[in-house]
């Protein structure tokens, strides 16, 4: 079997065009923030998440969804009769409140946006309730405040007995000195990166396309013996105390990068021109090796798609590896002190691959 990204149905060449669009079009709105006494930073649009002053403070929004990594959840139970959905409501709050904290802004309220096909889908009382105590207990991990959300019923836009998981969320940045944008990015800054739990919520429809080539599917064992669709559902990392710890201890964070779509392209997400040397990573999970063996794909592919163990880039200066890599352990994560960054054309080399990827290949921030 020969499968890409592209094939499964993923296209960043017809995606991320609209998406420049859209922000160009969204900057001519900004002039609105000055009725109410507000100003946007601008620097932050492109990034993760959107940032502004209300007088006094500085304030931080974003929007994400899980993709189609329910639908994995969803033949699963078919066969074994556990919903998993107190994963799938973890993972849309994972998706959501580490793309906030990777701006420096700590989470205050999360907003859900749960679209079925059918409100049947909330009678199967097992899914229902895994959902709302996998996004409860999500919320409590990133102490953030679930203040409600929207259930819409949408036959004809999303499949019968399907549901669509997403979200929003602001957050506070504490200090003007926590907000973290492309500028505060320096020659010679290290680059930590953060193990992720294996494949979180990207590549998910390339996953999900190997799954109907295999006989057995998601049951199919992986050489560690763990079923592939287990595999796939495995929780992803909460992070956002972890940064809100490392920025109250006084850790000079310049940049974070969140690496999901794009794979580690996504370390060079900072606009200015920066060569991004990754000296050592993290050998990938088993769930990479072998959606790597049955779809042939090269070691470029899969490393811009999948995030193949590297789940956040944080750039601090040199001074303060040990500093962030001993509090990144207090909170029960594994960091790697994996490189630098340069002055220089703006790419990302990974050392041990030889795997070389060039700035105009992330045309996108």
């Amino acid at each position: 079997m020969s499968l890409t990204y592209q094939q499964s149905g993923v296209r960043y060449d017809a995606i991320d065009p609209i998406k420049k669009l859209a922000q160009a079009a969204a900057r001519g709105t900004a002039a609105s923030l000055r009725r109410t006494g507000a100003r946007e930073f601008s620097a932050s649009r492109g990034e993760s998440a959107y940032v502004w002053r209300q007088g006094g403070k500085i304030f931080a929004s974003v929007m994400e969804g899980l993709g189609t990594k329910n639908l994995v959840a969803d033949a699963m139970y078919e066969k074994t009769g556990k919903s998993y959905y107190d994963i799938m409501a973890h993972d849309t709050v994972a998706c959501i409140v580490n793309d906030l904290s990777s701006i420096g802004a700590t989470p205050t309220v999360l907003h859900a946006y749960w679209a079925t096909g059918s409100s049947d889908w909330f009678s199967d009382k097992k899914r229902a309730l895994g959902l709302i105590r996998g996004w409860q207990k999500a919320c409590k991990l990133a102490h953030v405040s679930w203040g409600g959300g929207e259930t819409p019923a949408l036959a004809g836009i999303v499949a019968s007995d399907t549901i669509d998981l997403g979200g929003c969320a602001t957050g506070m940045i504490e200090k003007s000195s926590h907000l973290l944008s492309d500028k505060k990015l320096r020659a010679n800054d290290r680059i930590i990166l953060l193990k992720s739990n294996g494949v979180n919520a990207n590549g998910l429809t390339l996953a999900r396309a190997v799954a109907k080539k295999l006989p057995k599917g998601y049951f199919t064992k992986l050489p560690n013996d763990k079923r592939y669709g287990d595999a796939l559902l495995t929780r992803s990392n909460i992070y956002s105390p972890l940064i809100s710890h490392l920025l109250s201890r006084g850790v000079r964070i310049h940049y974070i990068a969140n690496i999901t779509g794009h794979g580690l392209r996504k370390v060079m997400r900072a606009r200015p021109a920066f060569t991004y040397t990754i000296e050592k990573i993290f050998k990938p999970q088993p769930i990479f090796s072998f959606i790597q063996h049955a779809t042939r794909l090269s070691d470029y592919e899969m490393y811009q798609t999948f995030n193949m163990g590297q789940d956040y880039a944080i750039f601090v200066p040199k001074k303060d590896v040990a500093k962030t890599l001993r509090i990144i352990k207090t909170h029960g994560f594994t960091g790697l002190d994996a490189g630098y960054i340069q002055k220089g054309k703006r790419q990302v080399m990974i050392e041990p691959l030889n795997i070389v990827y060039s700035g105009d290949t992330l045309d996108i921030r």
